[in-house]
């Protein structure tokens, strides 16, 4: 096997300590208590008082509710959610772990803040979060930008290569650090050993939004997790794949050359950026989900395996294409999340949009995210979905896109990923301006004030500072008509206007 695809903690049989949640489990018997509770939060888990709020998530949510800085939870030495910590950052090989209340884009925000005290531009796959940006409108940082690859046939951006990487490095001495995604939103994996070789060698570390890869490493057909192949700092949205709660995540500290630097960064900058009110359940959560992941191999490998059977009906049936089949043709990826399931309806004759649509209302089903072309269906670690209710369904789909009307989804597509525009500005400098709100058309040629992403996935298709151009307005507009399009950041839900910098604010050309 590939040794990109290895990297699992010793953990199995798992340690002993590993099959328990310690903070969860304190929790459990904190609730269990007679408590007069005259403290926040208000409800006092008072089901009788609050019969809305119990009816509608039950008492035990309302039970377990507690506010932080509590004995024999949190607050003093040895607690047990020290010792949760400590277990998840042994489990994905961390030297440190933080535990997020604010999903992974707190840790993004948490990651962005910490690279100034390394140097002054911010190295970043283009293809970032638009939390990322978010991170840089914090931090005041400027950004050089890497160009993924791009998959212009299904209109989809991957990741970068260590050449592309190494280049932009080289072109800015004063590089803070490197920050790259992976895997992707359709699941590429990028060949994080060779990128924190390339980050390393140049006096730099390698930041990893690993947002979609919880869960890797923890079974052998799963890719290795970013940590064990040098990584950093790692972002990494538990919520997502992992099983904990959502807006639940986790901050990994690695074990490299930059830890002594980075850690009490990163302790200063978590304090400022999590609530002083974190939620216990999406805490307890955390904790679960590290025990489920370590001591679920079996159940592990059945979804891989469900997952794997819905690609290989859809491959059979003939109808439809399967996305990372064509990810060999690209060399920033190395491998594919055997979770994701992205399948291109185009070649079905219906475009990702309205497949998206119909499979919700005509059949109860869910998938993660659409494009024009094609929709991704994800499979939590773990999870035992019913594969043949959604292949028959997404069989059962009409395929209205036909001779004309498909050439004309093929136009459309080809706008699907528009080039930025210059930057002007950087992004905190733009969102910082003076701005003003103009009609769509206006804004061609001015600088944006905001961040505007396609959503999900949430990758920014302008940010703050660049130059708007026509193709990202009508790039723009297109997602914000599409069924169940939505575009972040946006001043209104047509994307009919957009916030600007004020011109008379710009610096001279």
């Amino acid at each position: 096997m590939d040794t990109r695809l290895t990297g699992i903690p010793d953990l199995s049989p798992p340690a002993t300590a590993q099959c328990r949640a310690p903070y969860a489990e304190a929790l459990k018997d904190h609730s269990g208590r007679d408590w007069l509770r005259l403290n926040v939060p208000g409800h006092a888990a008072e089901a009788e008082s609050y019969g809305p709020l119990a009816e509608t998530f039950g008492p035990e949510p309302l039970r377990l509710d507690f506010p932080p800085l509590l004995e024999g939870l949190d607050l003093g030495t040895a607690t047990p959610m020290d010792e949760a910590l400590s277990l998840a950052a042994e489990a994905w090989g961390a030297r440190r772990t933080w535990f997020l209340t604010n999903g992974a884009s707190q840790g993004n925000h948490i990651a962005s803040l910490v690279a100034p005290a390394l140097g002054h531009t911010l190295v970043v796959q283009r293809s970032v979060h638009s939390s990322v940006i978010d991170g840089l409108v914090l931090s005041g940082l400027k950004a050089a930008f890497v160009q993924p690859s791009v998959d212009a046939e299904q209109g989809i951006a991957h990741g970068v290569t260590d050449e592309d990487l190494a280049l932009a490095i080289a072109q800015h001495p004063d590089a803070a650090a490197a920050y790259v995604v992976s895997p992707s939103y359709f699941g590429a994996v990028a060949d994080i050993r060779s990128l924190a070789d390339v980050a390393h060698a140049r006096g730099i570390p390698l930041i990893v939004d690993e947002a979609w890869g919880a869960h890797f490493g923890f079974h052998p057909l799963l890719p290795a997790n970013a940590l064990s192949q040098g990584a950093d700092l790692v972002t990494s949205s538990t919520h997502k794949l992992a099983g904990s709660l959502t807006q639940s995540a986790m901050l990994h500290l690695g074990h490299g050359p930059f830890a002594d630097v980075l850690e009490p960064m990163i302790d200063r900058a978590f304090r400022l950026v999590q609530s002083t009110s974190a939620s216990a359940l999406l805490l307890a959560s955390l904790d679960l989900a590290r025990m489920t992941l370590v001591s679920g191999r079996d159940a592990l490998g059945a979804s891989v395996e469900a997952a794997g059977k819905v690609r290989g009906v859809i491959r059979s049936l003939g109808r439809f294409a399967v996305v990372s089949d064509d990810f060999g043709r690209f060399p920033d990826i190395v491998a594919a999340d055997p979770l994701r399931i992205a399948i291109d309806t185009r070649a079905g004759g219906i475009s990702g949009h309205e497949a998206r649509r119909r499979l919700s209302r005509d059949h109860q089903i869910m998938v993660e995210v659409a494009t024009d072309s094609a929709v991704v269906a994800v499979v939590g670690a773990g999870s035992a979905p019913d594969t043949d209710r959604f292949v028959e369904a997404l069989h059962t789909l009409p395929s209205p896109l036909r001779g004309a009307a498909l050439r004309g989804a093929d136009e459309r597509l080809r706008l699907s990923l528009p080039q930025p525009g210059p930057s002007r500005l950087t992004a905190r400098a733009a969102f910082m301006s003076p701005t003003r709100v103009v009609p769509a058309a206006e804004a061609v040629g001015l600088v944006s004030a905001d961040t505007l992403a396609a959503y999900p996935p949430g990758i920014p298709n302008v940010l703050p500072g660049e130059v708007i151009t026509a193709e990202t307005v009508r790039f723009l507009q297109l997602t914000a008509t599409a069924p169940s399009g939505h575009v972040r950041g946006a001043v209104d839900p047509g994307v009919t206007r957009l916030r600007v910098v004020d011109p008379a604010a710009l610096p001279s050309a």
